[in-house]
């Protein structure tokens, strides 16, 4: 696989579809692994293929549109050599309060790439 530097619009508003439905759900996943010091950087991979990172979290058969949505974090992506510089990935990593950071794998397309998208504002979902 390789990495793509932008992510386009045929990815943007389909993980957006899917993302919208669960973000309360991955903002909840994501305060869990901080606050049981599991980890400061989680990671949540959304794929359309099984992929061999992570635990899956949610899933198309769950009610999604097109993305099965795992949970995983910084050190296993490490462990795992697909985050070669940790110095960088935690300086560019962003506010886990604010945003939440998505690994887009697609393997039929032959694409993978981060992607921190902000959560929605809470009060605007009730």
């Amino acid at each position: 696989m390789q990495n793509d530097p932008e992510l386009n619009g045929k990815y943007l508003g389909s993980i957006t579809q899917d993302f919208v439905k669960i973000a309360h759900i991955l903002r909840e996943a994501s305060y869990q692994l901080r606050k049981r010091n599991i980890s400061q950087f989680p990671i949540f991979p959304v794929t359309k293929q099984p992929i061999a990172v992570g635990e899956l979290l949610i899933s198309r058969a769950q009610g999604l549109k097109d993305w099965d949505c795992y949970f995983s974090f910084l050190e296993q992506f490490v462990g795992k050599g697909l985050i070669q510089d940790e110095a960088y990935f935690k300086a560019t990593y962003k506010d886990a309060e604010e945003f939440c950071c998505l690994f887009v794998v697609d393997t039929e397309n032959n694409f993978t790439n981060f992607v921190f998208v902000p959560f929605p504002d809470e009060d605007a979902l009730l």
